[in-house]
């Protein structure tokens, strides 16, 4: 098999949601396929400082932030934070309605403990999260690293992770800044309350063209990668990728855009999908 850029998700997809632990079937798929001659990257909505530990299971490279910063080996592909003024400005407007946020640096995350408070809707049995809802639960049940808002000193952002308690509270955000912005955003199943959890990503990136940005960088086509995922913020993704996997418990947009469906990350999914695909 000619060789393959193999892109993945992390929660919800090469682990389960707030873990740090690649199960045991996976690491040995992603050695396997490595040996066969394949590049393996880490395609995620968290940002470097969340991302780097994983890398020591011999990644070759990772898109970070959903786009944002993009590396392979020591080369830096992609390195574009949102633009200070305007990070500034969309985040007032959020926080105008009482929208927490959550300020994601490449080396740093900070959030309010009322962004710890706000969280606290998913303990409640409000049916299933999608993979970021549950990652930021699990996150603040086991004491996420998170430094204080206050301290946050102007550092560029990549990301902003939001909570709002009611899908109102975004209309002045999206009415402004909807055009230089994507609200990924989602609403839990059976959840009552209103809560609405999401990621405010500058359109300039998506996890799409930082894929891209490997594949021309390692002279690969595009043809030759393969994306796996599970949310909607994964769309991007499949939409440039040569072969496109959702999880079995991914969101419904993406599986109607995606060419396969593997077993979900507690079904062995990655190992066996790199079976099926040839790649081990």
């Amino acid at each position: 098999m000619k060789q393959k850029l193999i892109f993945l998700d992390i929660d919800g997809t090469l682990l389960p949601p707030g873990e740090m632990l690649i199960p045991q079937s996976t690491v040995e798929a992603l050695h396997k396929a490595h040996a066969n001659g394949h590049k393996l990257f880490l395609c995620t909505g968290r940002n470097l400082r969340m991302t780097r530990p994983l890398l020591d299971y011999g990644f070759d490279g990772a898109v970070c932030s959903a786009g944002g910063y993009v590396f392979c080996g020591d080369k830096v592909l992609v390195d574009l934070p949102m633009e200070p003024q305007l990070a500034k400005d969309v985040r007032s407007a959020m926080e105008r309605h009482g929208v927490e946020c959550t300020l994601e640096a490449r080396d740093a995350t900070y959030g309010s403990l009322k962004m710890l408070e706000r969280w606290s809707f998913t303990h409640r049995d409000a049916g299933p999260l999608n993979s970021e809802a549950a990652r930021w639960r699990k996150a603040m049940e086991d004491g996420m690293t998170m430094s204080p808002l206050a301290e946050y000193k102007g550092e560029p952002l990549y990301k902003i992770v939001y909570i709002a308690e009611r899908s109102e509270d975004l209309n002045e955000a999206k009415r402004l800044y909807e055009d230089r912005f994507v609200f990924c955003e989602s609403k839990p199943d059976g959840l009552n309350g209103g809560y609405v959890n999401g990621e405010l990503i500058n359109r300039k990136f998506d996890k799409g063209r930082g894929i891209k940005a490997v594949c021309d960088y390692l002279g690969v086509p595009l043809q030759n990668s393969i994306g796996f995922g599970d949310s909607d913020n994964d769309l991007q993704m499949t939409d440039v990728v040569g072969i496109s996997v959702c999880m079995a418990d991914g969101s419904a947009s993406l599986k109607q855009r995606c060419d396969r469906i593997a077993p979900s990350v507690y079904e062995d999914g990655i190992s066996k999908e790199f079976a099926a695909l040839g790649l081990i």
